[in-house]
């Protein structure tokens, strides 16, 4: 296998981002707004950034944008205590100074010929989700639908879904409020009990939702997810079933995260062989079946 460079990539800002709100959820997971307007002006659902998480740390943490205000010139950063790293970042206060450098990678490709988007998120894959389709609501038509799971407490208050969705089972009414209040429908799933939720995996509920699609319906479907490798590689198997294409966001530890250390390579299939490519800056966005190839 051999490595392939893209031929041309986007200059990397760095931004001295000030710490504009920290909101703590359950679950030790905490939502972090920065203001960071060059940042901001750049970014695309999918693209993440590279934060210091406390001065005394040399190592930063990649972290995924779930909105981004650019009028406002901040983003937003959704995040779970896993680490060291994470858990000094979520002693930083308002008014405090965080470096930051983004945006970094790709960013999802929504295909105007596919108007049926279906975004699918499973844990600290929720926020590119959110992102993604608040851009779609700005952009115009798409008809996107939103499944998000968890099996730890939702950082957000559900609520009951107020837009109805064909083939959804009638039980499965939980929503995210804020994409609802974009117009957009959204459903939740967990195996941990919560109520109104879908109780099973993520990608499961997907299934269901498109088995009840006639062939026409289906031509117009694309997927877009982001979440653990199981259920990225279980989304890349329904889209084969289904005949849609799929764009899925990998998640790999990452040292320098601009391409220098290759850390974070992963085998990548095409029809001209297999290549070794990195999540940073040659992702973190990739077609489902390069990632997860059927044989594999």
């Amino acid at each position: 296998m051999t490595v392939q460079h893209p031929p041309h990539r986007a200059s990397i800002l760095v931004e001295d981002a000030r710490v504009i709100a920290h909101t703590a959820w359950e679950a030790d997971q905490y939502v972090l707004v920065l203001s960071a307007p060059r940042i901001a002006a750049r970014s695309k659902p999918g693209s993440f950034v590279h934060l210091t998480c406390d001065p005394h740390l040399p190592m930063r943490r990649p972290l995924s944008l779930q909105s981004v205000d650019v009028s406002a010139g901040t983003i937003e950063i959704l995040y779970k205590v896993i680490g060291e790293g994470t858990r000094r970042l979520s002693a930083a206060r308002v008014g405090d100074t965080l470096s930051c450098m983004g945006p970094i990678g790709n960013g999802f490709s929504p295909d105007p010929t596919r108007p049926r988007a279906l975004l699918i998120g499973g844990g600290v894959g929720l926020p590119p989700m959110v992102f993604l389709a608040e851009k779609l609501a700005q952009s115009g038509g798409y008809y996107p639908l939103v499944l998000l799971g968890s099996e730890v407490p939702f950082p957000f208050r559900s609520r009951p879904s107020s837009i109805l969705v064909n083939g959804i089972p009638d039980r499965v009414i939980a929503a995210h409020p804020r994409i609802e209040a974009i117009g957009i429908a959204s459903r939740l799933t967990s195996g941990a009990g919560f109520s109104g939720c879908y109780e099973g995996y993520v990608t499961a509920l997907a299934a269901i939702w498109l088995d009840n699609m006639s062939p026409e319906a289906l031509s117009q479907v694309a997927i877009y997810a982001c979440g653990p490798t199981p259920m990225l590689a279980a989304t890349a198997r329904v889209a084969r079933r289904f005949g849609v294409p799929a764009q899925v966001s990998l998640e790999e530890f990452m040292a320098c995260a601009v391409g220098g250390c290759a850390g974070c390579a992963v085998p990548v299939t095409t029809s001209e062989g297999t290549y070794m490519k990195r999540v940073c800056v040659d992702g973190p966005i990739f077609d489902a079946n390069e990632v997860f190839p059927e044989s594999a």
